[in-house]
């Protein structure tokens, strides 16, 4: 492998490369490390991934060219792989210094095969579960088979291509390719159904709708049963005719100020809290529901501070931090930061802020790689953080699903919350970073 030229440090904030298309129809992936056991063990652990293996194996008649590729792909040689419709391309580094180019190529599904095989699908809730779950069930399959679609390579499907000189089909490097491809296919069978031509996203809304579709067609028709106005149910029951409402007035009224009385608190802060009263009271008057309901003192305490000016620390915002930061036995610091992070997202934003947690597989693991395919530099991730190496910028990924962005200065561990969360982790970073 050649050596890695020498790079400068990272800017503070990362150029931002104009994304390559659609998520969907183009996938990614960083080099897969070497694999720590070797020998006769299976290279991939889904039956669906043994079948690409199978596929590949069936197309080669060289077994010393297959068993080198092997080696290659667990030495770690293959580069990151990009997948798209009908393609898997990626760079191989063999005995030269130069990697080869390697392409690999399967024949994509028209629509009539894909109207075919989505509508089999749908028609099982239990397949668009198993994907969900990234799994793919042999039953997946013979539904597809079933409808004339094979969804894996058959033997002879695959089409290898390598710019290397060697003019074996496949040749070791596409052999290595194909390999570690497997192992993508292992950790996602969307993988699969890309490059027979359809991304994920796209995908599950489809199955979705259709599933919906075919519900709705199953589901028993509902039983006509009569109905009986209001008015004469009232009066069956000899019950007074219900009191005509109240007026609501068309906003909050604003409450009156109030002197400053000795010994009292800071009629600012006082007259702040007089108008939060009155904004909930009018919202209980108008839809029957407090909406501070359920929030915990220290929250409450951050939603009222986030109420006030959003521009500069005005008399009362001061008034108001130090009697909430009073209350709550928090610092006025600890207040704005926290105030920061409600502004962001609301009581998520703040769940954010204050608690890491562990996400589990899925978006979070994705998101390496689509920056990396956006051009920016690889984060480190902890948890559910993303951290530039610069320092300066961190992704946190909330239970809702969304990326909030978080600045720091330069080589100090002091995060506050920056721009508006988003559910793609590139748009976050580019709002970020402000390009």
């Amino acid at each position: 492998m050649s050596p890695r030229p020498h790079t400068a440090p990272a800017p503070r904030r990362p150029a931002v490369r104009p994304r390559p298309g659609p998520d969907d129809l183009r996938r990614t992936f960083e080099a897969v490390p070497p694999r720590t056991s070797r020998g006769d063990e299976p290279f991939a652990d889904s039956w669906w991934g043994r079948a690409w293996v199978a596929a590949l194996e069936s197309l080669s008649m060289d077994d010393a060219r297959l068993s080198r590729g092997r080696t290659y792909a667990d030495s770690g040689k293959v580069a990151a792989i990009t997948v798209t419709p009908g393609r898997v391309v990626a760079y191989v580094h063999g005995s030269r210094v130069r990697p080869y180019r390697c392409d690999l190529r399967l024949r994509a599904f028209d629509d009539p095969d894909w109207d075919a095989f989505l509508d089999a699908v749908a028609a099982r809730p239990g397949h668009l579960a198993a994907l969900l779950t990234k799994e793919m069930p042999h039953s997946l399959a013979d539904t597809a088979a079933a409808s004339g679609i094979g969804l894996l390579p058959a033997p002879g499907d695959l089409d290898p291509d390598c710019t290397c000189p060697d003019l074996g089909r496949p040749c070791k490097h596409v052999a290595a390719l194909c390999y570690q491809t497997a192992r993508l296919l292992d950790a996602d069978p969307f993988v699969l159904l890309l490059l027979r031509g359809r991304g994920e996203r796209e995908l599950l809304e489809e199955l979705g709708r259709r599933n919906a579709a075919h519900s709705a067609r199953e589901r028993p028709a509902t039983p006509d049963i009569p109905s009986v106005p209001a008015a004469e149910a009232l009066a069956a029951r000899y019950l007074p005719p219900p009191p005509a409402p109240l007026p609501v007035p068309p906003h909050p009224a604003q409450p009156p100020s109030y002197p400053s009385l000795p010994g009292a608190r800071d009629p600012l802060a006082l007259d702040h809290l007089a108008t939060d009263a009155a904004s909930r009271a009018h919202a209980l008057l108008t839809t029957g529901a407090d909406p501070v309901a359920g929030l915990t003192t220290w929250q409450d305490a951050v939603r009222l501070a986030a109420s006030g000016p959003t521009a500069g620390l005005t008399a009362t915002t001061r008034a108001l931090y130090r009697e909430l930061a009073h209350a709550t036995g928090r610092t006025t610091t600890d207040l704005a930061r926290a105030v920061a992070a409600w502004r962001q997202g609301g009581a998520e934003g703040l769940a954010v802020l204050e608690t890491a947690w562990d996400p589990p597989a899925g978006p979070f693991d994705r998101a390496r790689p689509a920056l990396a395919a956006a051009g920016f530099p690889r984060f480190h991730p902890r948890r559910n953080h993303l951290t530039h190496p610069g320092g300066t910028l961190q992704l946190r990924f909330g239970h809702d699903g969304r990326w909030y962005g978080y600045e720091s200065e330069p080589e100090e561990d002091d995060w506050w919350p920056r721009a508006t969360p988003r559910t793609d982790p590139v748009d976050a970073l580019m709002e970020l970073s402000g390009d």
